[in-house]
């Protein structure tokens, strides 16, 4: 078997892929286009199913100690009132672990300072990527050419490389949604971990981090490509009436650290994940909506699945195939799911509408909620040892 592999994008399921990679004797080099990484996104939540995969890459530890787990918090109205309770006790002991929330910037930190010196080149695009022969693929990039066994595409979204390998299929499309968030400038009190607040035709949440500090985030059902002038100042604006803390995340939030971006999805999902020696992971595989906190856990689950696949099978092409066999059915069926819940939310307006989903959402046993969660959560990981 081969042992030498591109990783195409150095975001988290590209970083996570090259770990895996390595630590099953794989010779990695990662490609990524931006020549800067510090301070890249807002934050995370990690579920028991992502968190087991940092586990198995050798950087749960550090993860943990990076994060806070999100135990007290829920679903609440716009005025405040409570509509679901989030029990992080009872499902960390359904599958080990709370969700955890975490700055994505640290988590990139930790799984960067997980792979061995110089194998991140950043800066660099990758330009083609062709067969060159029997179990060989060619990956341009710069002024080189490098040859590889097997090329990993984690180029996000908007992959250049799944255009390529399957050129008829529609690609993203936009799910309907806008979100802005940003994490606060210093520690804001706090008397939840985790909340979000639906209205009509609108979503505020936050996740709290270790230092304090949260990520606060706005969902809006708006046209694609609407942008404003002074986004924050058009949060302050819908939300200003909202309850507390909202108002005090926004004050703890400076104007210049206000991301907006428009929620693009896979809607049409793939009919492959590889084409040769070539494998698609993460968002260029399965982009799905945040709705269930599963992106980055899917792409870690990818992550850990390609190396276990790779350390197991004796021939690359078998590996390939039991990775799209095992990663293709769960990955969409999360997807699926993400869109199922993204319906409860921001694109519920009416006001009838509002209330059937409030009522039945405090009618929901915590058991069955919990259940419901457990579905994605509970994933156990394939051994690289």
């Amino acid at each position: 078997m081969g042992n030498t592999a591109v990783v195409i994008g150095g975001g988290i399921g590209g970083l996570a892929a090259a770990i895996g990679l390595h630590r099953v004797g794989w010779d990695v080099t990662v490609l990524e286009r931006a020549s800067t990484l510090e301070g890249a996104g807002a934050g995370i939540s990690l579920a028991a199913n992502g968190v087991r995969a940092l586990d198995e890459l050798g950087v749960g530890r550090a993860v943990r100690d990076a994060s806070r787990g999100q135990y007290s918090g829920g679903t609440r109205t716009p005025r405040g009132g409570r509509l679901a309770r989030m029990d992080g006790a009872a499902l960390e002991k359904a599958v080990g672990t709370p969700i955890m929330g975490i700055p994505r910037s640290t988590l990139h930190r930790l799984l960067r300072e997980a792979l061995p010196a110089g194998s991140l080149v950043i800066g660099s695009e990758a330009t083609t990527v062709e067969p060159a022969g029997p179990g060989k693929v060619h990956v341009g990039h710069s002024t080189t050419v490098l040859e590889a066994d097997l090329v990993v595409a984690a180029d996000g979204i908007g992959s250049k490389v799944r255009s390529r390998l399957f050129p008829g299929h529609p690609g993203p499309v936009y799910s309907g949604s806008t979100v802005l968030r940003a994490i606060t400038d210093h520690a804001v009190g706090l008397c939840t971990d985790f909340e979000l607040t639906w209205g009509r035709g609108a979503e505020f949440g936050h996740i709290a981090f270790l230092d304090g500090r949260a990520e606060w985030h706005a969902v809006l059902s708006l046209p694609s490509g609407t942008r404003f002038a002074d986004p924050l100042a058009e949060i302050r604006r819908r939300f200003h009436t909202w309850h507390d803390p909202i108002p005090a995340l926004l004050d703890a939030t400076r104007a210049d650290t206000v991301l907006h971006h428009d929620v693009n999805e896979l809607r049409t999902p793939l009919p492959a994940y590889t084409v040769g020696r070539i494998v698609l992971l993460g968002d260029a595989a399965h982009a799905m909506t945040p709705n269930l906190g599963q992106g980055a856990c899917q792409a870690l689950e990818d992550a850990v699945t390609l190396a276990a696949s790779l350390r197991a099978e004796t021939t690359v092409e078998a590996a390939l195939a039991q990775y799209d066999a095992e990663r293709r059915p769960r990955s969409q069926a999360v997807a699926r799911a993400a869109r199922q819940a993204g319906s409860m939310g921001q694109k519920v307006s009416h006001p009838l509408a509002v209330a059937l989903r409030d009522t039945a959402m405090r009618l929901t046993p915590s058991r069955a909620a919990l259940r419901m969660i457990l579905r994605h959560h509970a994933w156990v990981p394939p051994s690289l040892n």
